[in-house]
């Protein structure tokens, strides 16, 4: 497909169109299929008033024709503080199957530490709520098929919290792949660097903090019993009992917005190294890791190989893109924008300089050179010029309230079909957890992305 930046813009204005048209529900029975009536504000609770608990509350409302009308937590300094943040009529509890069990709730938002995510998520669907999960979907690969199981058995709508891939950047980058602006993807490249202590997790823990204002012993789940320990419960994120460590945490990220630009189902063979280089404060995870995944061939691309990369010890320049590399060119998506760069290899080959044609002798370079005519014309000597298109999300866009909104509209015309369902977030969860279990058990997991199971 030959590209030049009108026919970019004009790409670009046709999908603005494009995604306008497909964010309108098609025709339906508006009785027989609406559950909420478009009119009606959708109530929602939100399981897990943490730091990203607070933020998607907040997003979820950005969104719009919703309602905030409760929240689950097991430290009471953050009951209190949802009273003293969304309104004193919040309803407050630190057992979640209370909010499961009101009739007047539409949604919950499950926002805890990893390894409650698949027992709250069934529960909810159960319960008859739409779930709004915060990624990864599950903390072990064994648990993904109960989720989608519950969650095709509901009928209720599901999305997963990974929420760049709603934001205009990735769809755009998702158009230009499908319209072959690079050629053949063959090599995928990204980073989630950081280097500070409240980015490697080390967050502030509360004064008060005891077994007295945290119910230690329901946050363990099906953890480890171990004594209180306000560290684990704050900074869960450190600890392989609680949390899924930088792939669990940030690979899903990068691995999310890769499947979603290249309608990839998931790479079948995963490997990982690192080590725990600079914060050696007690947790348990790597904070350098490197993992290797090898795509297949499918109808939407070529076999290719992605190389992700976490350094929380980066001290270094820090740059986080995602770089999908093709033969005929790349896309670099980081935050909202993107970078298109087109560079295609001339027809013919060229001879000289770092080349055997300078070892033949006169007469067989006078040859060489007769045949090189006769086989290839001025034009196919000549490169195309190198292009960069640039592409920036709409000023003011929040892919985090987009996600929600994606949400939200999947309730209001009764459909699980919204763009980060349980099968597309396990099949982004599934292969950053074989991360961690290559890094720990030291060796290459093997995986069938297509029917989600391990080999």
């Amino acid at each position: 497909m030959k590209s030049n930046r009108r026919n970019f813009i004009t790409t670009l204005r046709a999908a603005s169109v494009l995604a306008a048209t497909e964010s309108i529900a098609k025709p339906f029975n508006i009785i027989r299929d609406m559950r909420i009536s478009p009119n009606d504000k959708i109530r929602f609770a939100t399981i897990g008033m943490g730091i990203q608990g607070n933020f998607d509350t907040q997003a979820a409302l950005k969104a719009g024709g919703t309602e905030f009308v409760a929240a689950a937590d097991l430290y009471s300094g953050r009951l209190t503080r949802v009273k003293e943040g969304f309104g004193k009529d919040i309803f407050t509890t630190r057992d979640y199957r209370e909010i499961l069990q009101r009739k007047d709730i539409d949604a919950v938002l499950v926002v805890t530490p990893d390894h409650w995510h698949d027992r709250i998520t069934i529960d909810a669907l159960k319960a008859g709520k739409h779930v709004y999960c915060e990624k990864p979907m599950v903390n072990r690969i064994e648990k993904g098929k109960g989720v989608i199981d519950a969650w095709k058995k509901s009928g209720k709508t599901m999305q997963v919290g990974s929420q760049r891939i709603s934001g205009s950047a990735f769809e755009e980058a998702r158009k230009l792949i499908s319209a072959g602006e690079i050629g053949n993807i063959n090599f995928v490249e990204a980073t989630y660097d950081r280097f500070n202590a409240i980015g490697a997790w080390n967050y502030s823990i509360p004064t008060d903090a005891s077994p007295e204002t945290v119910d230690w012993d329901t946050f363990l789940g099906d953890a480890r019993k171990r004594p209180f320990d306000a560290k684990r419960f704050f900074r869960w994120r450190n600890y392989q009992d609680y949390g899924t460590g930088v792939a669990g945490d940030l690979f899903v990220h990068l691995v999310t917005g890769v499947h979603y630009i290249t309608g990839s189902k998931g790479p079948e063979r995963i490997f990982s190294s690192g080590e725990q280089s600079y914060w050696k404060d007690g947790r348990d995870i790597p904070d350098v890791l490197v993992s290797v995944f090898d795509y297949p061939k499918n109808q939407d691309h070529e076999k290719f190989q992605m190389v992700l990369r976490v350094n929380f010890a980066n001290a270094g320049s820090i740059k986080n893109v995602t770089r999908i590399i093709g033969t005929e060119g790349q896309i670099e998506v980081g935050g909202n924008s993107l970078v298109l760069t087109k560079k295609k290899l001339a027809k013919a080959p060229g001879y000289g300089n770092y080349d055997s044609y300078f070892t033949f002798s006169e007469a067989q370079q006078a040859e060489f050179k007769k045949n090189y005519d006769a086989q290839y014309s001025e034009a196919d000597r000549v490169s195309e010029p190198v292009k960069e298109i640039k592409f920036t999300a709409p000023e003011g866009e929040d892919e985090h309230s987009n996600h929600f909104h994606n949400f939200f509209q999947g309730i209001r015309v009764n459909t699980q079909k919204v763009n980060e369902d349980p099968i597309f977030g396990f099949r982004a969860a599934a292969p950053v957890l074989a991360c961690n279990d290559s890094y720990f058990q030291q060796k290459v997991v093997k995986w069938d992305p297509v029917n989600m199971v391990l080999k």
